[in-house]
């Protein structure tokens, strides 16, 4: 639903990181973070004080969650309309783009599991030291022959 149909109740219902979302979506356009609260504020018939008072947190809520993305030009814009550049190897120039966060997360899958493998090498080398030395016995400093 269009945020201009929406009731105001209906508006109050949703939360800025929400209304934020439908604002970059509607609009198709960028923008920076007082223009876009502006625009909330103004959906929600906020004052000029509740704006003042309020637009630092809005500003840390954008930046920590997933759903935007800061651009280079200070603006913000919904991070799905954006493919992201991943360098996979320090010594290759070349960088790969990956196209949705689906492929990022599988690439990251597969090098989790990597170290889930190296992990369990590990685990067994030590149950196989352990096993060495289960016959072996402790002996008191005062037991020893000099």
């Amino acid at each position: 639903m269009k945020l201009e149909k929406m009731s105001q109740e209906e508006l109050e219902q949703h939360s800025y990181q929400e209304l934020a979302k439908m604002i970059l979506d509607e609009s198709g356009k960028n923008l920076n973070t007082p223009e876009l609260f502006k625009k909330i504020c103004s959906l929600l018939k906020l004052s000029d004080d509740d704006y003042a008072n309020k637009i630092g947190d809005f500003y840390t809520s954008l930046t920590t969650d997933k759903n935007f993305i800061s651009l280079n030009d200070g603006t913000w814009d919904l991070r799905d309309r954006h493919s992201i550049k991943i360098e996979l190897d320090d010594d290759d120039e070349d960088e790969e783009l990956i196209e949705t966060e689906e492929e990022e997360d599988e690439k990251l899958d597969d090098i989790i599991s990597e170290d889930d493998d190296d992990i369990d090498d590990v685990d067994d080398e030590i149950d196989e030291t352990l096993e060495e030395t289960d016959d072996l016995t402790v002996i008191e400093e005062d037991e020893l022959e000099d």
